[in-house]
């Protein structure tokens, strides 16, 4: 089997417009979620999110253009370009018949949702915009992106609610790894920071008000966000030829399924996943270094998950480092797995571990290395991130330093 590196990174979310400005962020321990700016934000309960702000997308797509993309579509364009530029190829012949994108999605075009519902429901019309199934279908953005670049081999989208970037991301890296295509752009992309989109979660009950505060015993939920990541998965021996700069490479994923609850998480679930993705990957648990969490901030989640990592990695959990970014940038629903793996790509080339923000009271049910507050410098070869949806969907990838 082939080996599968990352030639390119790109970003749009609350914490920047690049994945440069993603990591400096979150080396900083900078926080994005504030409160958000959406129609009719006083009928809502919940007013915080990590939303992206500074962008007007008439700067950046033509009017045509914005007719037919939706926020998440537009969020994923931009990643992308940025990530296809850092990796230098040019989708042409050969490559481009067979490179492709699989992209993760939970929502589509919510966006596009909410305000076509406003228009026959609130306005009393009877018509919309023709171009409103194609913008709010959850496949759009992997189709505007395969347009835009010029490829023309495997492309879909992948929705399996939280998981669905790791999950893109796993099934691109097995793409890669069987030889069907040299190249693959994968990662996630989310915009659900509408009126509609934050009604549905509040009826969950699992939001917090005020802040996110992964693994915190205060903690009080989940705090919503919004971006898009996009990564360049390339063969390594193709990479290697044209001279291309490698980030990480990508060494082993596996996917799980609780069979048990669609809302509450398995430890078992979780567990097989972790161990699974080390399995794929060749490597002893005592091999990673550093794991980015799930880390939802959610009672339920974050003491499973960390009962989880005690179980496969034994003895060695003490050790590991792990921490959750969604307290920085806001958990991303289908989006955030991508996001989260560019602190997965810094803590191996740079060596600084993103930190877990907002921790203030330790929880004996969480009780191992949350890296608190603030980044640390450390030396790690190997990593995982987790990504753990409801309906009890686990993935999980394993990466390493090249």
């Amino acid at each position: 089997m082939r080996r599968v590196v990352v030639t390119g990174q790109g970003s749009i979310n609350a914490l920047g417009h690049t994945a440069a400005e993603t990591c400096r962020a979150m080396a900083e321990g900078r926080c994005g979620i504030a409160e958000i700016d959406v129609r009719d934000i006083e009928r809502l309960s919940v007013r915080i999110g990590g939303q992206v702000r500074g962008f007007n997308p008439e700067v950046r797509f033509n009017r045509q253009q914005i007719a037919l993309y939706d926020r998440f579509t537009q969020f994923a364009l931009i990643a992308a370009e940025e990530a296809v530029n850092q990796s230098g190829l040019v989708f042409e012949g050969d490559l481009a018949n067979r490179a492709g994108v699989v992209l993760g999605t939970a929502g589509g075009g919510v966006n596009t949702w909410d305000e076509n519902y406003r228009t026959v429901y609130e306005e009393g019309k009877n018509r919309v915009h023709p171009f409103v199934v194609p913008k709010l279908m959850n496949n759009a953005a992997a189709s505007h992106v395969s347009m835009t670049w010029n490829l023309m081999g495997p492309s879909f989208t992948v929705a399996t609610a939280c998981a669905s970037s790791n999950h893109a991301m796993g099934l691109a890296f097995q793409i890669v790894r069987s030889g069907a295509s040299p190249v693959m752009l994968a990662g996630g992309t989310e915009a659900m920071l509408c009126f509609g989109g934050i009604k549905a979660w509040e009826g969950l009950r699992v939001m917090s008000r005020d802040a996110c505060r992964p693994f915190s015993a205060n903690r009080n939920g989940m705090v919503q966000g919004e971006g898009a990541a996009v990564f360049v998965f390339e063969d390594y021996e193709h990479a290697k030829a044209r001279g291309a700069e490698i980030l990480a490479e990508v060494a082993g994923f596996a996917m799980t399924s609780d069979a048990a609850d669609i809302v509450m998480p398995s430890k078992q679930g979780a567990a097989r996943a972790m161990k699974g993705a080390l399995a794929d990957a060749g490597l002893a648990p005592a091999a990673i270094g550093y794991i980015n969490a799930h880390g939802t901030g959610t009672a339920a989640n974050d003491k499973t998950e960390c009962a989880a990592v005690a179980d496969v990695f034994g003895h060695h959990a003490d050790d590991l480092m792990i921490s959750s970014t969604k307290s920085m940038h806001g958990h991303l629903i289908g989006g955030t797995g991508a996001v989260e793996m560019l602190a997965c790509i810094m803590a191996l080339r740079e060596g600084i571990i993103a930190p877990t923000i907002g921790y203030e009271e330790p929880d004996p049910e969480c009780a191992l290395d949350v890296v608190p507050n603030e980044a640390r410098e450390a030396k790690v070869d190997a990593v995982l991130s987790n990504a753990f949806a409801f309906g009890g969907l686990n993935a999980v990838l394993a990466l390493r330093k090249v």
